[in-house]
């Protein structure tokens, strides 16, 4: 599974080197029925794609479609555009919708993430999940440059199987979502530059190298489906291999597109081979893995309307405008009140990869005591464990009556609270023994901007619960 990028500077070496040696393109290859594929501009021999490479043939991809339904949840069975009967006998729903899942360079689409997503899927509705396997063709990061290129076949395949089932089973475009994740992101835009008419594509942190900067028939873009939203996870420089700028008409830029909790940094492992293997691949992959936690909990990943990372951390569409919000992930639509063609929207997520999801709350503080003071004040709020976790609102000089506020990101929804704990810790050595104490707190819901206030009396020593009660 981690094989692919166990050295993402590798395949800019092996362009350089193919930069120096020169490069031939003007070739075609056709593969009936799915048509013709070239090698000229702009598919090679330009800054974003120097190297030239056809797709491999079909039999050498060897694409394969693993169907799950509700009556075949655990065992799949394989369907294909050439064997029309097959698709009658399987357990193949005309009347539901369907959802294809595209894996990326050196995966598969069974026994792993994506089997998972279809099982979460068929949790939630009743469709048929097709898992596309074309582990034959997506190779390995010595071979990115072809692997790159089979996904264009992949996506024709796609677009071919979805041609038969409309001609032989009236079978609709607008029933389809295509969920690709890396170089399938660009196979599922293909299939739909090929088919016209598909309902959804969602594209899991897209590949960049060889797709970042160039034309849109080259890569995932909006005309490709009716709707196009995208998950970034990996735009780190130089290492990030998820492509940067936003190609949907919805792109999620969780915790900023970089560094997601939980993940080591990149260069944090340099002496263990199979750790920098993960710590590579680790931001990658957070965007299937989060993709799959939001159809289980579907309200922990609201997106916020925003024009930078920075302006999301300091407050900007915090509570969320009206109608201008949206689900990252399975649920995903348009908002009713989008401003623009094309929407960036940002969010925080949770670090256990036991729950990823995430609620952003504002908490503002009128403090109380006996003096001014350098110190630190904590808020502490139920977790999905039973437990209690402290939040960090203050740190700073801290004054009698001052007001300070906060954001933080919680991993449940708070529901009704009757009282609430706190409590404050020095910088310093608290050598005047101060006290302090929370004369007012109040938490404000980034969902919906509902405000829960509570109250409190005196002060208490350092390290001490102060408990308040709704007010």
């Amino acid at each position: 599974m981690s094989e692919p990028l166990t050295n993402v500077s590798l395949l800019w070496v092996l362009i350089v080197l193919h930069g120096c040696l020169g490069i031939v393109t003007g070739r075609e290859v056709c593969y009936y029925p799915l048509g013709c594929f070239s090698d000229e501009q702009p598919w090679a021999g330009t800054p974003e794609r120097p190297l030239a490479a056809l797709p491999w043939s079909p039999e050498e991809i060897n694409t394969r479609f693993f169907l799950h339904t509700r009556q075949n949840p655990k065992q799949h069975q394989i369907i294909s555009a050439q064997n029309v009967t097959g698709i009658g006998a399987s357990a193949f729903q005309t009347n539901q919708n369907s959802t294809f899942i595209v894996h990326g360079m050196g995966h598969k689409a069974e026994n792993n993430w994506v089997s998972d997503m279809c099982k979460a899927i068929l949790e939630a509705e009743d469709v048929n999940c097709i898992g596309v396997d074309w582990r034959e063709g997506s190779g390995n990061i010595k071979m990115y440059v072809q692997a790159a290129n089979n996904a264009r076949l992949v996506g024709a395949e796609i677009a071919y199987l979805l041609q038969v089932l409309q001609t032989e089973y009236g079978y609709p475009a607008s029933k389809v979502h295509v969920i690709g994740h890396s170089l399938g992101a660009h196979a599922a835009g293909e299939a739909g530059k090929r088919h016209q008419g598909i309902r959804r594509i969602t594209g899991l942190d897209p590949a960049k190298q060889l797709f970042e900067d160039t034309p849109e028939e080259v890569r995932l873009d909006p005309s490709d489906a009716g709707f196009v939203d995208v998950i970034h996870t990996d735009i780190s420089f130089p290492l990030g291999v998820g492509i940067v700028k936003p190609i949907g008409h919805l792109d999620f830029y969780p915790n900023g597109g970089k560094n997601m909790p939980g993940c080591p940094p990149k260069l944090s492992d340099l002496g263990n081979m199979d750790a920098l293997v993960d710590t590579l691949t680790c931001n990658h992959f957070r965007a299937f893995l989060y993709y799959t936690e939001s159809i289980r909990r579907r309200e922990g990943f609201l997106g916020y309307p925003c024009d930078s990372y920075k302006s999301f951390l300091s407050g900007a569409s915090f509570p969320c405008p009206e109608g201008r919000c949206t689900f990252m992930g399975h649920y995903s639509q348009l908002p009713p009140a989008l401003k623009a063609p094309q929407q960036i929207f940002y969010l925080n997520t949770g670090g256990s990869i036991s729950s990823f999801s995430s609620w952003r709350y504002k908490v503002s503080i009128t403090l109380q005591g006996t003096r001014a003071f350098m110190g630190k004040f904590y808020v502490l709020l139920p977790t999905t464990g039973g437990g209690t976790q402290q939040f960090e609102i203050v740190s700073k000089k801290t004054a009698p009556g001052g007001n300070f506020s906060g954001f933080i990101d919680v991993g449940l929804e708070l529901g009704p609270m009757d009282n609430m704990d706190c409590k404050w810790a020095p910088v310093f050595l608290n050598i005047f023994r101060c006290q302090f104490g929370a004369q007012r707190i109040e938490i404000q819901s980034g969902k919906d901007g509902k405000v829960s206030a509570f109250c409190g009396n005196g002060t208490v020593q350092e390290n001490v619960l102060q408990k308040l009660i709704l007010c």
